[in-house]
């Protein structure tokens, strides 16, 4: 994923989960935030972040978008679009373990009462792919959700009707970040969503979580992670 034009400044607040107000070459600005979620320990006034400069679209109501925030030194892209694209990338590239040479891939596909964001198919079997941008992070171990996400509880439930009826089930957990050597699922924060996938590893749904690689106009995929997704 490859951003056209980018700009730096210095966030200073987000008076809601839309929008924020950011320093851009000595000029408060009002920017598009590219992710509804919390994003408290990220967004803290005085941080530097990365924007696109979308100037060039005339219907847009603010000139730029806030896409990545740096952590100390570490970049963290959050823009919560991504994701979904840089897996079915990987996916046509044959970047993913596993899930190389396969003969028909699909973006936002149905299934019973959930639209998963990645079909596929290979040789042998056919199967989905929901995938999860993952920004929070903490001495090393990235985790998910940073709110809770009934969305997610209810994906996660398919995705075991899914394998029950033969196809293949995956749970993709993206990391937007590079840094993190273990994922885990924040039970503190949903404890309902993280007994869904657990639950579903148990019933045959893959866990999968890769990190990315991160720069100032670009995010691709990274390397498998560590995955504990016990209490």
């Amino acid at each position: 994923m490859q951003y056209e034009k980018i700009v730096e400044g210095i966030f200073l607040n987000r008076p809601n989960r839309f929008i924020s107000h950011v320093l851009i070459n000595g000029k408060k600005e009002t920017v598009h935030v590219k992710n509804t979620g919390r994003c408290r320990e990220l967004l803290i006034p005085g941080v530097k972040v990365i924007l696109e400069d979308c100037s060039s679209n005339p219907n847009r109501k603010t000139k730029y978008s806030l896409i990545s925030v740096w952590k100390n030194d570490m970049l963290i892209n959050m823009d919560s679009q991504v994701p979904n694209f840089v897996v079915y990338n990987a996916l046509r590239e044959n970047s993913i373990d596993g899930l190389t040479n396969l003969t028909y891939i699909k973006r936002e596909v149905s299934f019973n009462n959930s639209r998963f964001d990645i079909y596929f198919e290979d040789e042998v079997k056919k199967g989905f792919i929901e995938v999860k941008g993952v920004t929070l992070e903490n001495d090393g171990i990235s985790m998910f959700p940073d709110a809770p996400t009934e969305r997610g509880t209810k994906h996660a439930l398919e995705m075991i009707e899914a394998v029950k009826q033969g196809y293949r089930g995956i749970i993709f957990f993206l990391i937007q970040m590079k840094g993190p050597k273990v994922f885990r699922l924040n039970w503190k924060m949903d404890n309902k969503f993280s007994e869904a996938v657990r639950l579903a590893s148990e019933k045959g749904v893959e866990i999968l979580a890769y990190d990315s690689i991160i720069d100032k106009n670009s995010i691709s995929i990274g390397s498998p992670i560590d995955i504990e997704l016990d209490k």
